[in-house]
């Protein structure tokens, strides 16, 4: 069945692989998440399968779990995201290059000049993942003893929004006028101080660069808690989340779009891609065998480990061949809290089983043949579940040609993915519009056309 919509397929790549296992995986580079020659190779080969965009999450803290599960993990080093995409900026033509910086321990001024940088040194890529921090041990590397409460980092969140994005609009587009027989650099008319002085902020501007090529930096959200689908319904243009079923991706999509619209944005100026696990196997059998050596490779310790941080809880206190308790609402995030506890709900597993669910990957997974996964991809996006998907690899270097080898060529064939990319910068990827500026020329009438929130 054709149709004329087309998925959107960004690359999670921080860590490389969400699955515990993926390291010990026979084959794979165990040290990627901390190698440069093999993330270049990962970039370039995202590129050439047409990928909207390569995705770095970020984490300001390591874990804090027992050391004999945390000496298991493969994400306790990776580079800063906004060093790294520079970097590859140079090695990559089109690919977006999206990046987290978080709401809760960055400065506004830092955010807005760092992907402003980025958005120039890259050619218009650069996209801002906005979050609000959830890891309670974040805030001791930030000299805070307190993490701060869960609605009022998403109160913080919305105006650090609007003072990054006023500081992108600091300039006009053509304030530079450079004009070497008068001397004259920039035109003063053409330059605004935000001077913001709001509840959480205090900024006065300028930005001490050029508005960014595409406008702004796209503007990447997640989270499943009400606080952050509002503010994602009125700020974000692309949607990162967690959906474990087509009628979860379903119930969001509708949702999330409604929200948009009664902020007066165009739902088709959001992309809303749920994170799934593609696992590429020659038959179903192979797919699936596939799965059960990487889920082999995940050690009980690490399964304790993940349980506990995602439900805000120390799961080692829990009766392991029971099911899972009733469990307190925390500081933590919501959304991973939530999606243990819909676990335990459908599937009646013991602590023990959800443990080792969580200690590999227990979320959105097409394992089969490239032709199984393209009919699974293809069903989300006719039935309005996503607009496409964020694609995290099982393994990598293998699992991740796997999918650009075998499932974009199956999705090409059936016309809903491109064979060439429409444009050169993220938005046009995503078929965004650049925002005007909401101090020069037309601005804050036209915002709400292109479809950017106030």
């Amino acid at each position: 069945m054709s149709t004329r919509r087309k998925l959107h397929l960004g690359a999670f790549m921080r860590p490389v692989s969400l699955h515990t296992g993926a390291w010990r995986y026979p084959g794979a580079n165990p040290d990627a998440n901390f190698n440069f020659s093999h993330l270049k190779r990962f970039a370039q080969t995202l590129e050439r399968a047409k990928f909207d965009a390569f995705f770095m999450a970020d984490h300001l803290a390591v874990l804090n779990m027992p050391i004999d599960s945390l000496k298991r993990s493969h994400t306790v080093t990776s580079f800063d995201p906004l060093t790294l995409l520079p970097a590859l900026a140079a090695v990559t033509e089109k690919i977006g290059l999206v990046a987290t910086a978080s709401t809760t321990f960055d400065q506004p001024y830092h955010v807005a000049r760092k992907f402003a940088s980025l958005d120039h040194i890259s050619g218009g890529r650069a996209g801002w993942n906005l979050v609000t921090t959830s890891n309670p041990d974040a805030a001791l590397n930030f000299g805070l003893d307190d993490h701060m409460e869960h609605d009022e980092r998403y109160r913080r969140a919305r105006e650090f929004f609007d003072v990054v994005t006023g500081l992108w609009d600091s300039w006009a587009d053509d304030a530079f006028i450079r004009d070497v027989e008068s001397g004259i650099y920039f035109d003063p008319d053409k330059l605004h101080v935000l001077d913001h002085k709001g509840k959480y902020l205090s900024v006065r501007g300028p930005l001490n660069i050029a508005r960014p090529i595409q406008g702004w930096p796209v503007i990447v959200q997640a989270g499943a808690s009400d606080a952050g689908r509002q503010i994602a319904a009125e700020t974000a243009e692309a949607v990162f989340t967690a959906q474990p079923t087509l009628a979860h991706g379903k119930a969001f999509y509708a949702d999330v779009k409604g929200r948009m619209e009664k902020a007066g944005r165009n739902p088709d100026f959001m992309k809303i891609l749920p994170a799934a696990m593609v696992l590429v196997g020659d038959s179903m059998q192979d797919a699936q065998d596939r799965r059960a050596k990487l889920d082999s490779l995940v050690h009980y310790d690490s399964g304790l480990a993940s349980l506990s941080i995602a439900i805000g809880h120390d799961a080692s206190k829990f009766d392991p061949d029971a099911p899972l308790p009733d469990i307190p609402d925390t500081n933590a995030s919501k959304t991973a809290r939530q999606n243990v506890i819909d676990l335990a709900r459908t599937t009646n597993m013991t602590v023990r089983q959800i443990a080792q669910r969580l200690g590999g990957y227990s979320g959105l997974a097409f394992v089969g043949t490239a032709q199984t996964i393209a009919d699974e991809m293809q069903d989300w996006l006719e039935q309005r579940g996503s607009d496409g998907f964020t694609v995290n690899f099982p393994y990598l270097p293998a699992g991740l040609d796997d999918v650009c080898e075998k499932v974009i060529p199956e999705l090409q064939r059936r016309g809903i993915f491109r064979t060439e990319y429409e444009g050169n910068t993220l938005r046009e990827h995503l078929g965004l519009p650049r925002p005007e500026n909401r101090f020069f020329a037309s601005g804050a009438r036209q915002m709400s056309q292109s479809g950017i929130g106030q």
